[in-house]
């Protein structure tokens, strides 16, 4: 074979390696900066790197009715929807990128009728004409993608739809925590509901028996009217911790599509909070939404440097019709009407003072900030998991040393009520360890709903939580 007879594969084949690049930078992720392992469990050992995220972490609280409202806020919430017809928008913006990659292939049909004039150009009378045309074809554009263009921007476009999944599944998280939170507060206000009734049901019993010590005359006034402001302060109570459920059940309401919504009071102990396994390494963090989200919107932000930088070079485009030409419709489809055409067509820019190149730098600029935020939202997501470990640790002790003084101020309230009976201290001792014991209650149940709160920030900031087998 000849040098010559070699010259059009040449061509091809140097046309089609040609193809396969694609101008501007290929992306690479940025290497984590982060510890493999959170300041606060440095001495306990490592859990596996590859621990599974449990996609049902609220579950782990073993509570049927918190799965049930978690299960219709996903079905109707409003803001979940919204996301979801989002990321529905970003598929068909990807979808509709993507057909650039194909030729596009129409169809042209025409009927004219054209009549000359009975006049000619000196003035004599001639007979006029009519004509009729009829035309059909099919037309084909098609852009060769030299230069990579239409790749980087399907790269960026498959990546904002990545985007927009991520941040769907953003929503449903942060959705999912709110449901929780707020439920768990529900649930923590009926048990502080329950305390404050007791309180005020003792309190009733208390005034009763200063009123029966004052008509037997070993009780003053004064303490009958402690007794009444007492009662009064601890119904105040009642009224208040009633409103702030009423308040968690709207929210509810509103979170999971159902306004008006009415939960059942439930009077079982709070649950405790799941524990994390020691040594969650920082590569979970991967598994949450707003850090992937993130990274998505950094792949596209490096595609469109790309999609800048290919306006540098020329771009070809190939078109063509094919198809048929007739004075008369019944000749238009034979052999002899048959017409066609093809071109290959180059532009390319000579001068453009400098549009091409801003472009690139803005481009460019954009991927800058999207590095940057990528970075912000990993660290945002390590100080999140690593304060809501401190928060769990610390929320533990708290509950502890909670728990030992409500049992010493039961017991002091019972010595202070016997040694009252007796006629050895005055009533004012007794309403001093009546308060000290619902401050202690109160303050128990308080701290056992930040440790199920912490929990759930913890889940959320892990993106999800952890399997049981993990």
């Amino acid at each position: 074979m000849s040098p010559h007879e070699n010259r059009p594969f040449s061509a091809l084949t140097a046309t089609a390696l040609l193809a396969g690049c694609a101008v501007g930078p290929d992306y690479q992720r940025t290497d984590s900066t982060l510890p493999e392992q959170y300041g606060q469990t440095e001495a306990a050992p490592a859990a596996p790197a590859e621990a599974p995220v449990n996609p049902e972490w609220w579950t782990l609280f073993g509570d049927a009715s918190l799965n049930a409202l978690v299960d219709q806020a996903l079905a109707a919430n409003q803001d979940l929807q919204a996301a979801i017809a989002r990321l529905e928008a970003a598929d068909a913006y990807a979808r509709e990128v993507n057909a650039d990659y194909y030729p596009a292939i129409g169809l042209e049909a025409a009927s004219s009728r054209l009549g000359t004039s009975s006049v000619t150009y000196n003035g004599k009378k001639m007979g006029g004409a009519i004509y009729n045309n009829r035309r059909a074809a099919l037309s084909l554009s098609y852009e060769i993608d030299l230069w990579g263009r239409i790749r980087r921007q399907n790269e960026a476009a498959a990546a904002d739809a990545l985007a927009s999944r991520f941040a769907r599944d953003s929503v449903r998280l942060t959705l999912i925590g709110q449901v929780a939170s707020e439920y768990l507060a529900l649930r923590s206000h009926d048990a502080e509901i329950a305390v404050s009734q007791e309180t005020v049901t003792s309190r009733e019993n208390t005034q009763r028996i200063v009123e029966a010590r004052l008509d037997a005359g070993s009780a003053s006034a004064l303490e009958l009217a402690q007794a009444e402001n007492s009662l009064a302060a601890a119904q105040s109570q009642l009224t208040q911790l009633k409103r702030l459920r009423a308040l968690s059940e709207s929210q509810i309401g509103l979170l999971t599509g159902q306004p008006g919504l009415q939960v059942p009071v439930n009077l079982t102990p709070l649950p405790l909070p799941p524990v994390p396994p020691p040594g969650l390494p920082s590569t979970l963090l991967e598994a949450r939404p707003d850090v992937r989200q993130a990274e998505e919107k950094l792949v596209a932000a490096n595609a469109r440097i790309g999609v800048a930088k290919a306006a540098y070079f020329p771009a070809i485009s190939l078109t063509g019709t094919y198809g048929s030409e007739s004075m008369a419709l019944a000749n238009l489809f034979t052999g002899p009407a048959g017409i066609w055409s093809a071109a290959l067509g180059l532009t390319m820019p000579i001068f453009d003072a400098g549009r091409t190149g801003a472009r690139v730098d803005q481009a460019s600029a954009g991927q800058k900030e999207m590095l940057a935020n990528y970075r912000k939202t990993m660290q945002t997501a390590f100080k999140e998991v690593n304060d809501a470990l401190v928060s769990l640790r610390e929320l533990a002790d708290e509950e502890t040393a909670n728990i030992a003084q409500l049992e010493s101020a039961r017991r002091a309230l019972k010595l202070s009520q016997a040694r009252y009976e007796a006629g050895y201290v005055g009533f004012l001792e007794v309403l001093d360890a009546q308060r000290t014991t619902n401050i202690a209650q109160l303050t128990y149940l308080n701290s056992r709903k930040n440790r199920l709160n912490a929990a759930v920030d913890l889940f959320r900031a892990l993106g999800g939580g952890w399997r049981e087998d993990a």
